[in-house]
């Protein structure tokens, strides 16, 4: 093949290594995470977080790469069918995400997981390759003999981390998030069929921990992103149930098909339409609908889209305790009045609900710190400058959105 080269705005110069990674790039499974923003609806708050699920997965395949190098500088066995299959599994790991990435799991299709989706979407091109990708779904699913692969794809320290935190700072200009993913793959190893990391590294796990957890509240939920998501989701609701009750909406024939009926699993298995019309899907499709919805006759639905093309966002308040029932009901009466809505109606106007943070579990997959005499301790029991107690303590906070006046 020619070589081929992608210039990279965080890592510089990516090689694509040979034709089957690069027919995997070329996939239109792929090229639709083009249309997808990696950060869904953060360009309200951060102008520059314009990068897509696209930039995301070529960087997490180049930094899959340098992890792969690094283990076997240091004499593990990785054979070239493992090399290629790591790679295209990182690759792969976000297909299944629908438009702004998350929202569309709490709209539209609301029973079925992105990652249930991306592996649909794997099996669907492993048929199309002749059974090319059956190494890529085992280390994706952790069939794979070699369990520290599939680590690398999804764990406490995988590549999928390593490149989004480092993205997203570059792109939104967070620069908490901006940590040391060269030096961290650089100290990793395998003990037991497991990824540690080298305890000279110990430093750079403990700034990724932290930086984790400043990005989340900074970043993944901020209140003004979470107040236009809440929006979202609220306008596509109010959308799906006017559509089901016969509303004929202005839609792309994508959009339509998850408008007008509720879906399930078994209509996006063995390639069902559910799973064919949400390829179709992207970013594209609810900005064009909401456009033409903001001169709707339907009060609700014209209401929000006009606020997510203006943005006259939701205001929403973040507390530690739950909002009190009668104050949700006096905006409820509140709207009810004003736009001469029912009850029902008016409730599209309010969100309330509970956000969670969990940064660290070490019950989940522990990020394990290698000692030269060979011992391995937890990074909460390694560290001495992290209260790894606080870290992973599990932060529920209550949130209450509303209409602005």
């Amino acid at each position: 093949m020619k070589r081929k080269i992608i210039n990279d705005p965080v890592f510089g110069f990516i090689n694509i290594p040979d034709d089957f990674i690069y027919n995997i790039i070329q996939h239109p499974y792929l090229q639709r995470l083009n249309r997808i923003k990696q950060l869904g609806l953060a360009a309200f708050v951060y102008p520059g977080a314009q990068h897509t699920r696209f930039h995301h997965s070529i960087g997490a395949m180049f930094l899959m790469d340098e992890a792969l190098k690094t283990l076997k500088e240091k004499g593990h066995e990785i054979t070239a069918d493992e090399w290629d299959s790591s790679l295209a599994a990182i690759l792969m790991h976000d297909i299944g995400h629908g438009p702004f990435s998350h929202v569309l799991e709490h709209a539209l299709v609301t029973d079925i997981h992105h990652e249930t989706i991306s592996y649909l979407l794997m099996e669907q091109m492993n048929r199309e390759l002749d059974g090319k990708l059956k190494t890529a779904i085992d280390i994706f699913t952790d069939n794979y003999p070699k369990r520290f692969l599939h680590q690398l794809v999804s764990g406490q320290l995988d590549v999928d981390r390593l490149d989004y935190l480092r993205r997203d700072s570059f792109f939104t200009g967070v620069v908490e998030g901006n940590i040391g993913s060269a030096r961290i793959i650089k100290m990793l190893d395998i003990k037991d069929d497991k990824i540690v990391v080298e305890s000279k590294g110990i430093n750079s796990i403990e700034n990724f921990l932290m930086s984790r957890r400043l990005m989340y509240w900074q970043v993944y939920l901020h209140k003004t992103a979470m107040a236009a998501e809440k929006m979202l989701i609220n306008t596509l609701k109010r959308a799906q149930e006017l559509s089901i009750e016969g509303e004929k909406l202005f839609a792309s024939p994508a959009l339509s098909y998850f408008l007008s009926k509720k879906t399930y699993l078994e209509d996006f298995e063995n390639n069902g339409e559910g799973l064919r019309r949400f390829i179709e899907l992207d970013d594209n499709d609810i900005w064009s609908a909401l456009k033409v919805w903001t001169n709707h006759k339907d009060t609700v639905l014209s209401i929000l889209s006009n606020g997510m093309i203006n943005r006259k966002l939701f205001k929403i308040e973040i507390t530690e305790n739950a909002v009190d029932e009668n104050r949700i009901d006096l905006f409820l009466d509140k709207f009810v009045k004003r736009y001469s809505l029912s009850p029902h109606e008016a409730s599209y106007f309010i969100s309330s609900d509970i956000i969670t943070t969990d940064m660290y579990n070490e019950k989940d997959d522990s990020i394990d710190i290698l000692y030269k005499d060979g011992t391995i301790k937890d990074i909460s029991k390694a560290s001495d400058m992290l209260n790894i107690e606080l870290l992973s303590k599990k932060v529920v906070k209550h949130y209450f959105a509303y209409l602005r006046d």
